[in-house]
């Protein structure tokens, strides 16, 4: 199913993503952070659905449904160094930045920081051209949220 997105993703010198890709691609790697420390619950799926419906002003069906497109595309996207590089060259960095603050929501829902998300986190913030302390400065929006 997503197998034509994954490729023109991916491919050496991809287009900017359209908009409804670029969330897509996006509301996938907030997919990856929640699986990354193996637990992915309702509450974590919740937190996916109330930051996409917040950022991209939909319903939450519509929010509830890209996330489950988004689930699908996280399980078939290649390992997350390729999948956050292909998306940095495809992304503007101000759509990639706010996807940092709304992984640190993911990674801060269950109130508890996962060393497995933490680890993965800084990984795709690097690898998405995001620098440290634009992590660190999203980070402390949301815990002072």
């Amino acid at each position: 199913m997503f197998a034509d997105f994954l490729k023109r993703l991916t491919q050496p010198e991809p287009d900017q993503l359209p908009d409804t890709d670029a969330r897509l691609a996006l509301t996938a790697l907030l997919v990856r952070i929640a699986r990354s420390d193996g637990t992915y619950d309702t509450g974590e799926a919740a937190t996916i659905d109330n930051v996409v419906a917040a950022r991209y002003g939909l319903t939450p069906d519509a929010a509830q449904a890209l996330r489950k497109d988004a689930e699908g595309l996280e399980a078939e996207a290649p390992d997350t160094v390729r999948f956050t590089r292909a998306i940095k060259d495809a992304v503007p960095y101000e759509h990639r930045l706010g996807v940092i603050e709304a992984m640190w929501k993911v990674v801060l829902a269950d109130g508890e920081r996962a060393q497995e998300e933490d680890a993965v986190l800084r990984l795709v913030a690097n690898l998405l051209g995001v620098t440290d302390r634009d992590s660190a400065i999203a980070r402390q929006q949301v815990e002072g949220a």
